[in-house]
C-alpha cells in the first residue's frame, strides 16, 4: 500500500476515534453500535487497512458523514480518466486537422491539373 494511502487511513481512523470520544462513547458502546467487536473497532481507529469497508461506512454513518462516500470515486472527479479524455481529444483534433489539410491539398492539386 502506498505510504500516503496508509497515512490517510491512519488519519481517518484517528479522526473516527476523536469523533467517538467527543460523543463520550465507550469502545464497548461504539463497537456495539457498529456491530463489531472492540478489537475490530480498535483496528478501525488505528487505520488498519484490513477492516471492511462496510464497517468504515457504518462508522461514517454514525457521525453523519456517509454521504461523502458516493462522491469518492465519482467519474467527474477521476483526474486520471479526465486527463486521458483530454489527450484523446487532442489527438483526434490533430488527426482531423491533418485530414482537412490533406483534403485541401488534394483539391488544390486537382484544380491545378484541370486548368
Amino acid at each position: 500500500m502506498p505510504p500516503s494511502t496508509m497515512a490517510a487511513l491512519e488519519k481517518l481512523g484517528a479522526d473516527l476515534a476523536v469523533a467517538r470520544l467527543r460523543r463520550h462513547e465507550s469502545l464497548k458502546t461504539w463497537s456495539q453500535r457498529l456491530g463489531v467487536t472492540v478489537p475490530t473497532l480498535l483496528r478501525l481507529e488505528a487505520g488498519d487497512p484490513g477492516v471492511g469497508i462496510g464497517i468504515l461506512a457504518t462508522a461514517l454513518w454514525l457521525i453523519g458523514r456517509d454521504a461523502e462516500l458516493s462522491q469518492l470515486a465519482a467519474p467527474e472527479h477521476d483526474q486520471g480518466a479526465l486527463d486521458k479524455d483530454v489527450r484523446q481529444a487532442i489527438a483526434l483534433g490533430k488527426q482531423r486537422a491533418q485530414a482537412s489539410a490533406e483534403a485541401r491539398m488534394n483539391r488544390r492539386d486537382k484544380e491545378g491539373g484541370e486548368q
